[in-house]
């Protein structure tokens, strides 16, 4: 197989591993000089690709015959393993898009279906989008939209009688909807937002609290892209001279291992300095590669010696390698819900105008662990009740990293079994990977 790096606008792109992830500083192209974009042609330079890269390569089913396949993802189904949860194959748009320039088209929030309530709570907010414009903040519950109530829609969704495109409008330039929505104490406002572009910030939050003499950063990390690096550089500036820190990873579905590394070297550099961040493993095609702690971008350095990492179902891959690259080095206490359990990451191929996410690498820490397929436990449980907005106290996940800060302790000797995660919604879509799952459900 002929690998070459991408064009020109790929070259720029600066990616390193997306856990999602890709190691390198490029998206292959699989292209030769004599390929064409033919469907049967882009299966057959994918199934090579496959035999090759996918790190389950030995348990790909004999047999498959590529030319047939009407798409990629129909290929993809058939070779990749039953317990990968995590491959898949996107468009270079929405790769652009989402990976690159961090934007999105909508109207700049992400919901959470609560059909037991019949309302739509907001999980977070994008600064500078429609719906940050006419005041909606995480926590407040969306009841009406176009004068039909939310438990209607929800109704009409469950029953096929209607989209989520019908209640928000196409994704077209100016879409107005009206919506009507409560606050946490109960004020009832109403507005209209119009669709267009939204860039997403990918730190929603950066605070300080004083807890028992001790100065607390905390900030609300959501995605690891390109523009995480400046984001990253401004939340710890922000934070510099703290005492303790509190990273807020509840959302945070993967992606950029380089961003990964930053994050993670800004908040313990004297601990980490010079040692292994982790080692990539391969298929037997590959030897191992271990990268260190590298600053990347980063510019300020907390140096804590103890991180609080706020977690959920939904924390994954990059999130989850930030905290098993610093357990060898400095503590860390883990508060919410297990992790998504995703030790394995992807180096992107582009194939005509497709992103392959294959899995190709597992990676372990400066100890040699990295089998956290069924997610990485947690030090104290408490559940991801939206009860205001980000770094309210009476936040379950913050107040009970505070209270471990506080005492050393769980809240009351609370234990996982006494938490269970709120169940997905039936109108929910779901994507198969976190950060697909975050991305297609924002509005």
């Amino acid at each position: 197989m002929n690998y070459k790096v991408a064009g020109i606008a790929l070259m720029s792109l600066g990616l390193a591993s997306c856990n999602f992830s890709w190691p390198g500083n490029y998206v292959s192209a699989l292209t030769s000089s004599e390929a064409s974009c033919s469907q049967a042609q882009k299966n057959i330079q994918f199934f090579d690709f496959m035999q090759n890269d996918y790190f389950w390569n030995d348990r790909i089913p004999s047999g498959i015959q590529p030319v047939g396949y009407p798409s990629l993802s129909a290929l993809l189904n058939d070779m990749k393993i039953p317990e990968d949860n995590f491959s898949f194959i996107i468009s270079e748009q929405e790769y652009l898009d989402r990976f690159v320039n961090a934007v999105f088209f909508g109207f700049g929030f992400g919901r959470r279906d609560r059909v037991d309530l019949g309302v739509m709570q907001i999980r977070y907010v994008y600064e500078n989008s429609p719906a940050d414009e006419i005041g909606l903040r995480r926590g407040d519950e969306i009841t009406a939209v176009n004068g039909r109530s939310v438990a209607e829609w929800y109704q009409r969704i469950m029953s096929g009688a209607s989209t989520f495109e019908d209640m928000f409008g196409p994704n077209e330039e100016g879409v107005r909807v009206d919506v009507s929505w409560r606050r946490p104490d109960g004020t009832q406002l109403s507005a209209n937002m119009d669709k267009r572009q939204v860039e997403a910030n990918t730190v929603m939050a950066t605070e300080r609290f004083e807890v028992d003499g001790r100065d607390v950063g905390y900030f609300v990390f959501d995605t690891f892209v390109n523009r995480s690096e400046a984001d990253l550089n401004a939340a710890y500036d922000a934070l510099d001279g703290v005492d303790e820190l509190v990273i807020d990873l509840r959302y945070n579905g993967g992606g950029l291992i380089r961003v990964a590394n930053q994050l993670a070297s800004q908040a313990a550099w004297d601990s980490v300095e010079n040692e292994v961040f982790l080692t990539y493993l391969y298929n037997a095609n590959y030897q191992p590669d271990t990268i260190r702690f590298n600053l990347g971008q980063g510019i300020t350095r907390l140096n804590v010696d103890r991180v609080y990492v706020l977690t959920t179902g939904a924390s994954c891959s990059a999130s989850e390698l930030v905290i098993n690259a610093l357990t060898p080095f400095v503590e860390v206490h883990t508060i919410g819900e297990r992790t998504c359990g995703k030790p394995v990451g992807q180096r992107p191929a582009q194939i005509c105008d497709e992103i392959a996410f294959t899995i190709n690498f597992q990676t372990v820490n400066a100890e040699g662990f990295g089998d956290y397929f069924d997610g990485l436990p947690v030090t104290c449980p408490a559940n991801d009740t939206i009860v205001g907005d980000w770094g309210n106290p009476n936040d379950p996940l913050l107040a009970t990293a505070l209270h471990h800060l506080r005492e050393g302790s769980c809240p009351g000797g609370a234990t996982a079994q006494q938490f269970e995660p709120l169940q997905q919604s039936p109108v929910t879509p779901r994507y198969g990977h976190p950060l697909l799952d975050k991305f297609r459900t924002d509005l």
